[in-house]
């Protein structure tokens, strides 16, 4: 088909003869593919789209987008999709941990995540990042303690939909409590941070002469007979008492944090809220402790999607929880990549990318969104279109006054799909 008849359907659809209009397209393979030679499934003959060869289907049922794309996809863009299911675990007495940083996820230069896990009692040993650290928890509950750079201490236990954010070089550490320990979620606000690359209390004790250690703390060479004399990392310990007895022992001498390193998200009120979903969102505005991170909670009810948008000053990470979704990411080229997300997946949008986000199953999906800024800002497709003059819009698009008077004045987040 030549493009002026190619224009000439779609400036019919234009018009108003739209099902006329449609129905020609889709008969000369042009509806759906606005490239040319057009592409997707629809345009091939069975035999050429079978795959004879050797394949693993379980995995390529994860991301079916991948084998058989929307025939609008076009081009190609560096892997945005990875997952936790598919990192290697380090496992300890205590718990484990994996994690996902540009080694493996090349794309993802803001953020590198870890997923980890402490049983009941489990330790995360006390430690500390060059990297600030921001993390969700999604199962179970955990004690923090921390003490930040003017001497103030703080210690709280946080349950699942919670957040906590330790600026770069403030001590922590983490603990599993009962009944059956926590997971959760890290992103550091650098891409190729490593979990394996902290900077942990037992090994610089262990690497100091104990002569030094007795002047440090003064106390006799004697006190330090029995420490480790290897890393910790994660270890077993005793589940914690009352939470109540560990604030009457940290906080004589301190005194309290001025800004609260958790933040309790799950448990605030939506910013935008639709019949089709919600998204909570947090930034230094709300969670004052946070001053790299931004996020949002996204959850999107079944038959809904995270409307087309962009965000202009950070690259967003991703990662998912809930249900299950498909995403295509757009930039310049012009270049549309989908890829399908499932609970423990990895998203990585750069910024200024236009991507949406359908949920595909019969659940909530629900990700968080993660941003290396301390202000969450976006811009909304319908909202850009809706107030712009009608008339550049039709020139533009070739829509009709009509359709465009129906698009939301206001930015929705989640709508139906």
């Amino acid at each position: 088909m030549s493009q002026f008849s190619r224009r000439k359907i779609l400036a019919a659809g234009a018009a108003g003869g739209a099902l006329t209009a449609t129905a020609a397209a889709h008969a000369a393979g042009v509806f759906g593919n606005p490239d040319m030679p057009p592409q997707g499934q629809m345009n091939s003959t069975p035999g050429a789209f079978a795959e004879p060869g050797p394949q693993d289907p379980v995995m390529a049922s994860q991301v079916a987008s991948f084998g058989n794309p929307p025939p609008t996809d076009v081009g190609g863009l560096p892997a945005f999709w990875s997952s936790f299911n598919l990192a290697p675990k380090r496992v300890q007495g205590g718990g484990w941990a994996r994690q996902v940083n540009t080694e493996m996820f090349p794309i993802s230069k803001d953020i590198a995540g870890v997923n980890m896990r402490l049983g009941a009692g489990g330790i995360r040993e006390l430690h500390w990042h060059q990297q600030a650290e921001w993390a969700v928890m999604v199962y179970g509950s955990c004690r923090v303690t921390a003490v930040d750079q003017n001497g103030h201490a703080f210690v709280d236990d946080v349950k699942a939909g919670d957040l906590w954010y330790f600026p770069a070089g403030v001590p922590h550490s983490l603990q599993g409590l009962g009944p059956d320990g926590c997971e959760f979620v890290i992103a550091f606000d650098n891409g190729a941070s490593s979990e394996n690359n902290t900077l942990l209390v037992s090994e610089w004790i262990a690497h100091t002469p104990p002569e030094v250690l007795a002047k440090n703390f003064g106390v006799p060479e004697s006190a330090f007979a029995n420490i480790p004399l290897q890393q910790r990392w994660i270890f077993q310990g005793k589940v914690p008492g009352p939470l109540a007895n560990d604030v009457n022992e940290i906080m004589p001498g301190a005194g309290p944090v001025p800004n609260p390193f958790v933040f309790r998200l799950s448990s605030m009120k939506p910013n935008k809220q639709t019949k089709s979903g919600m998204v909570q969102i947090q930034d230094s505005t709300n969670f004052k402790a946070a001053t790299t991170v931004a996020s949002a909670l996204v959850t999107v009810k079944p038959g809904g999607m995270r409307e087309m948008h962009w965000h202009p000053t950070a690259d967003e990470w991703q990662y998912f929880i809930k249900g299950t979704g498909r995403m295509t990411l757009f930039n310049v080229g012009p270049k549309a990549i989908t890829a399908d997300f499932n609970p423990g997946d990895v998203g990585y949008v750069p910024k200024n990318f236009g991507h949406y986000v359908e949920n595909t199953g019969t659940d909530d999906l629900v990700f968080m969104e993660i941003f290396k800024t301390n202000k969450y800002e976006e811009i909304s497709l319908t909202d850009w279109l809706a107030h712009t003059p009608s008339a550049m819009v039709q020139q533009t698009l070739n829509l009709s006054p009509e359709t465009i008077a129906k698009f939301s004045r206001t930015v929705q987040d989640v709508v139906p799909a």
